[in-house]
Formats: structure tokens, C-alpha cells, sequence
């Protein structure tokens, strides 16, 4: 009886399946090719854009110090100031169960900044809930004040506002009333001895000057391949996004680490908020909003530390794409109402800065390479153009690693390795655009530190000891099977080379799916 139904199960799925098709399949798989490809020409567009005004910039000699005014601090220039002459720099280190090694260093680091001793303030906020780590810490905060260090240990009794929460308390003490400017780092940064030095005078001699950003330098780019891929990523936004944001509009998004305010101008945006998971962002969007200028300093670089586990790495991901989406939701329309800044800069934060760099491209990247370029394959009446599905995902490409010269030989893992990420991305978008009930979860992201290099001997980083369930992602492993099938199909029926791309984008997407990427720790 099974085996008598089984033909005419066929037939009737056929028959389906073509009645669906002709109507509906096609044109819906046409429509989003067209959408995609507009896409990908807008991304296009802004790239090419960047290219230009970066090239432009090294060619003239563009630099933030012929920009705005700066000169560097002197003690002798008022010999009855003395080092009032300085301004009151408060810096700060928000810290969550961090490891020994890397609170050592963040603090230490904080401590041997160059700065007149009696005007600068060392403000350590530690929302650690376990109790050993926050007696560690509070304890190298005592070494250091022993030492002379104007060094202050706060914590709370919740975590209310995670990373917000804390910058928002710790500005309520008393001492910093008297604050004029506040550095913040987070606990893997390590800034050099002499960070204030360039830094601030663009603050001093620059009253418009809100914000002063510099760069992220990583110490551990070449810990495995996927430390590599997030150089090469971050390279770009710092060397080109960042570049061409400062130079243009005196507008970009604040890092949340490696870079000194203006207290005056972070009160007067409305101070720090807990609203999305990207406080940051949040508050630059806002300071820029009021009229206030920021500067991004390429050549001035601080050191710190890539997530080198996929756990890690996912978990920042879906907080750096959640935020924004869901910061673009809420701010929006206060942009565009805002009769402080110009129209141009209006259209760049919302159309460039928001809408493409934080919705589109995520969205793009999945849907168009992962989903409707595979789809074709399936319903061959659908044709995506060469130039569409070849030239401009190149040259985007191309274009997206010039940042790190050194790993272009590695262009073609990494554009893998952003598709199988652009999963996450846009997932992530989509909760923040819709605000969903994970839009504000936040991990934090965990970093290692020297611990892998000091603590443990390198064979025992490549035993797998991690359960089957934290190591397989099934959502992965979905996407490679749906692309495996359709690069198969495309090797059999297929009148074109899909195949070579689905079967290569397959293979990542299941090296990601069994967790076999990123460094593995032992327990």
C-alpha cells in the first residue's frame, strides 16, 4: 500500500511545486535579485566614495593636526600655574570578571600614563560578581596607590545598565566635579605613556572639539586565522570609516574605548544611556546632534585584544549588529527633526553611517550570497547578471582589505568567513530593528589575555574538550546543507560555475557549523 502511494505522493508534489513556481517563485526570486543587486550598487557606491576621499587625504597631506589646532602641553608656559595649567583628566576602566593578567596590565597601564600626578584621576569600575576577581582587583588598586596614584575602586550592588550603567554612576562621585576631560578604556586596552599628550590639546585649544578617538592595535592579530579576519575587518573601519568620518563631516561613531571626552559635552548630550546595547554609539550620535565636532587620530594607536574564541566572537557580533539597528529604530526621526547640524551631515548619519554600513550591508550579505544567488541555481528561469554576482562583490571586496596589505593573500577566506558571520549579523539586525526580546542581552565579551601564551602549552589548546552541544551550531550547519545541495545541483544541471562558490561557501559555513574555528581553551 506504502509502496502504491509513493508515486502519486511524487506527482503531487511536482505538480505543486510547478504551479507554485511559475506565479510565485519566480517573480518573488526576481524581484530580490533586482533589490540585492540595488544593494550591493549602493555599497558599491559608498566604498568607492571612501576610496576616493582616503586617497585624497594621503595625497594632500590631510592630517588632524593642520586640521585643528594643536600644540602641545608645556609646564613652563605660566610658571605661577604649574600644572593647573593642565586640565583635570579622569580615567576610566570598566572591568567584569576580567583575568588576572589582563587587569594587571589595563590598570597598569592607566597608572603610567604621563600626566601631571596631581591632575589626573585613575577610576577603576569593577562589576565583577565573583568575589575573588573583585578582591584581586581591589587589591592592585591599592599596590598602585601606595606607589602615589591617584587611583579610585568602585563597584555597585548591581548591574543595572551593564557597561552604561557604570559610566553613568561613576560620574556622580564627588571628585569629578572637578574633572575637565574622561579617558576610557576598557580592561584589555593598554594605553601608551604619552596617549594624553597627543590627545588633549586638540581638546584644549579646540572648544568645538567634543571627541577625541584613536586607534584599536592588536596584540593578538596572528593567535589563529580568525584573529586575522577581525583585523582585517577593524583595520578598514578605523583606516578608512573612521578616517573618512573624522575628515568630512567630524562625524563618526564612538569606539566606547581608546578615546577622551569632553565632560561638558558628554553632559550636555544627556550623559550616558542603557537604552541598546551600544551606549557609545548612542552618545556620540546625540553629541554630534548638538553641534559638537569629534576627531579620529589614526597614527595614535592602543593596544588590546581580539576575541580569539568563537563564543566570543559571536556573542560581540550580535551585540555590535543588534545595537546599532536598534539605536537607528529610536533615533531616526530625532536626526532627521534636528535643525542643529547640517542636511549633508543629516543624510550621512542616516543614510551612510546607519542605513548602509548598519542594515544593508548585513542584510545584503546574507540574503544575496548565502540565500537568493544559490536560489537561482534551483530555478534557472532567474538570472542574476554577471555584473552583479561577479564584479561588484569583487571589487567591494578588494576594496574592504586594503586596511591590512599584509593579509591579502587571505581575501578569499575572509570574504567566506564575513558571509558564514552575515548569519548572525543579520539576525541580530533584524531583533534590533524589531525589538525583539534579546535586543538588549549583553555578554560580555571575554578575552584571554597572555593566558593561552603563559599558562597553557600549546598542545593543549588543540584538545577539543568542549561539549557537543556548545561546539555544533545548527544554524550553520542549515545554511551549508541548503548551499551543498544547491552547488551539487549546479555541478549537475547548472550551465554555469555557482558551483565552485556554493561548494567553497558550504565548507565554511560547516567548519563554523562543528565549531572548529577560533582558539579552543581547556577547562
Amino acid at each position: 500500500m506504502a509502496a502504491a502511494l509513493l508515486p502519486g505522493t511524487r506527482i503531487t508534489f511536482s505538480g505543486a511545486w510547478q504551479q507554485v513556481r511559475g506565479p510565485v517563485i519566480v517573480p518573488l526570486l526576481r524581484a530580490s535579485v533586482l533589490l540585492c543587486v540595488a544593494m550591493s550598487a549602493m555599497l558599491l557606491a559608498e566604498k568607492v566614495y571612501m576610496a576616493v576621499v582616503v586617497l585624497a587625504l594621503r595625497l594632500l597631506g590631510r592630517r588632524p593636526e593642520l586640521q585643528y589646532r594643536w600644540e602641545p602641553m608645556r609646564d613652563g608656559d605660566d610658571p605661577e600655574l604649574g600644572s593647573a595649567a593642565y586640565p583635570m583628566v579622569l580615567v576610566q576602566i570598566p572591568m567584569y570578571n576580567e583575568r588576572e593578567v589582563v587587569y594587571q596590565l589595563s590598570i597598569g597601564a592607566a597608572c603610567g600614563l604621563s600626566w601631571p600626578s596631581d591632575r589626573i584621576i585613575v577610576q577603576v569600575l569593577d562589576d565583577s560578581t565573583d568575589p575573588v576577581v573583585k578582591e584581586l582587583v581591589q587589591v592592585e588598586c591599592q599596590r598602585w596607590a601606595r606607589k602615589g596614584v591617584n587611583i579610585k575602586y568602585e563597584t555597585r550592588n548591581n548591574r543595572r545598565g551593564y557597561k552604561a550603567g557604570a559610566l553613568k554612576e561613576a560620574m556622580k562621585h564627588g571628585y569629578v566635579k572637578d574633572c575637565d576631560l574622561v579617558a576610557i578604556f576598557d580592561a584589555d586596552f593598554q594605553p601608551e605613556p604619552d596617549f594624553l599628550s597627543r590627545s588633549v590639546p586638540f581638546l584644549v585649544h579646540n572648544p568645538d572639539i567634543a571627541l577625541v578617538q584613536a586607534r584599536w592595535k592588536f596584540v593578538n592579530a596572528d593567535e589563529c586565522l580568525m584573529t586575522r579576519m577581525q583585523e582585517m575587518s577593524l583595520d578598514y573601519h578605523f583606516k578608512v570609516e573612521q578616517e573618512v568620518g573624522s575628515s568630512t563631516y567630524a562625524f563618526f561613531g564612538f569606539n566606547g574605548t581608546a578615546g577622551v571626552w569632553r565632560i561638558s559635552a558628554l553632559n550636555e548630550a544627556g550623559g550616558w544611556k542603557d537604552r541598546t546595547t551600544v551606549e557609545d554609539m548612542d552618545l556620540a550620535v546625540r553629541a554630534s546632534l548638538k553641534g559638537w565636532k569629534f576627531v579620529y587620530l589614526g597614527d595614535l594607536k592602543v593596544k588590546n585584544e581580539l576575541p580569539s574564541t568563537f563564543k566570543a566572537f559571536r556573542y560581540q557580533q550580535h551585540r555590535w549588529s543588534c545595537g546599532p539597528a536598534n539605536l537607528f529604530r529610536k533615533m531616526v526621526m530625532e536626526i532627521i527633526k534636528n535643525k542643529k547640524v547640517t542636511l549633508w551631515k543629516k543624510i550621512h548619519v542616516v543614510y551612510n553611517f546607519f542605513f548602509l554600513r548598519k542594515v544593508v550591508a548585513h542584510i545584503m550579505t546574507f540574503v544575496f550570497y548565502c540565500l537568493v544567488i544559490p536560489a537561482t541555481v534551483l530555478v534557472p528561469e532567474v538570472e542574476v547578471p554577471k555584473w552583479g554576482c561577479v564584479y561588484i562583490p569583487a571589487i567591494i571586496t578588494l576594496l574592504s582589505v586594503v586596511g591590512t596589505p599584509r593579509s591579502v593573500h587571505l581575501v578569499i577566506f575572509w570574504a567566506l568567513f564575513e558571509n558564514v558571520m552575515s548569519l548572525h549579523r543579520t539576525k541580530a539586525t533584524f531583533i534590533g530593528l524589531l525589538e525583539a526580546h534579546t535586543v538588549n542581552e549583553w555578554v560580555v565579551t571575554e578575552k584571554l589575555g597572555d593566558t593561552v601564551k603563559t599558562k597553557m602549552p600549546s598542545k593543549a589548546l588543540k584538545k577539543l574538550r568542549i561539549g557537543i552541544g556548545e561546539r555544533l551550531h545548527l544554524w550553520e550547519l542549515g545554511v551549508a546543507a541548503y548551499l551543498f545541495i544547491c552547488g551539487c545541483y549546479s555541478i549537475s544541471f547548472g550551465n554555469n560555475h555557482y558551483f565552485i562558490f556554493l561548494l567553497m561557501q558550504s565548507i565554511a559555513f560547516f567548519i563554523v557549523g562543528v565549531g572548529y574555528v577560533g582558539t579552543f581553551v581547556t577547562q
